[in-house]
């Protein structure tokens, strides 16, 4: 519990007070890279407002005994608890499901048909559709394909690469399957365009916002969320081929 359990009520709640003026600004930190990682639906304010219950959470419950710091140890539970928020909320409606389970199965067609990475122009045509319409599908279900950065967290707090993959419950379950899934993983990106490829190592490992890839690889923010959410498609079309649904379970 927090350090200060000994001093009397009106000590530990000026205490409490100071840690957590002391550690807003981290909040609004989280917070707000979360937020500029979002499409756009989501509260910056609500962002904010549950971080601070994860912050309040972390000084109640921090012991200075065990050897994390709680600067460590806030940062991890403000960032959990923003995630849990998104958890929450529903906003990715059935319609929107299914547009993108027909853009997954359009591009794992055209990808056996032409044996490579189809370009967006193929995706459409293996569609049906103008590359206009490609474009506005894209917009549309982006919020899913961000949406699975909630699934896969580090014991650190940290996100990864896995969290492209949707947590089914069904997978990652063992450090044997998270090992092999995160070969898989590595194998999947390294086979996808050079481009999307980087913006995905920007996005999941340098953790920059979609302004700041769009500054390094001279593309408009709307091109380069488009990009990562087609390259999401890719990577989660390559796993769902080699990595059946019910493995380990059979």
């Amino acid at each position: 519990m927090i350090p200060y359990q000994t001093e009397s009520r009106g000590a530990l709640s000026e205490e409490r007070e100071k840690l957590i003026l002391q550690y807003m600004p981290q909040v609004h930190f989280i917070a707000r890279r979360i937020y500029e990682k979002r499409p756009g639906d989501v509260s910056l304010d609500d962002l904010i407002s549950s971080g601070t219950i994860g912050l309040i959470m972390a000084i109640d419950n921090y012991d200075a005994s065990q050897t994390v710091k709680l600067n460590t140890y806030a940062e991890f539970k403000i960032r959990g608890a923003i995630l849990d928020s998104l958890r929450s909320l529903d906003w990715a409606s059935r319609h929107r499901r299914k547009k993108y389970k027909e853009m997954e199965a359009a591009l794992a067609r055209a990808q056996n048909r032409l044996g490579r990475p189809p370009t967006e122009e193929e995706i459409a045509a293996e569609m049906n559709i103008t590359l206009e319409e490609y474009w506005e599908r894209i917009v549309d279900v982006q919020g899913l394909a961000l949406q699975s950065l909630q699934a896969a967290i580090d014991s650190d707090g940290q996100q990864t690469l896995l969290s492209i993959i949707p947590d089914n419950g069904e997978l990652h379950s063992t450090t044997l399957e998270r090992a092999e899934l995160e070969k898989l993983v590595a194998e999947a990106v390294q086979q996808l365009p050079e481009t999307e490829r980087l913006i995905l190592a920007l996005y999941y490992q340098s953790e920059l916002t979609l302004r700041e890839i769009g500054q390094i690889v001279k593309l408009s923010v709307s091109r380069v969320s488009e990009l990562k959410t087609l390259a999401i498609l890719r990577v989660r079309t390559c796993i769902s081929a080699r990595w059946p649904m019910t493995k380990g379970h059979g």
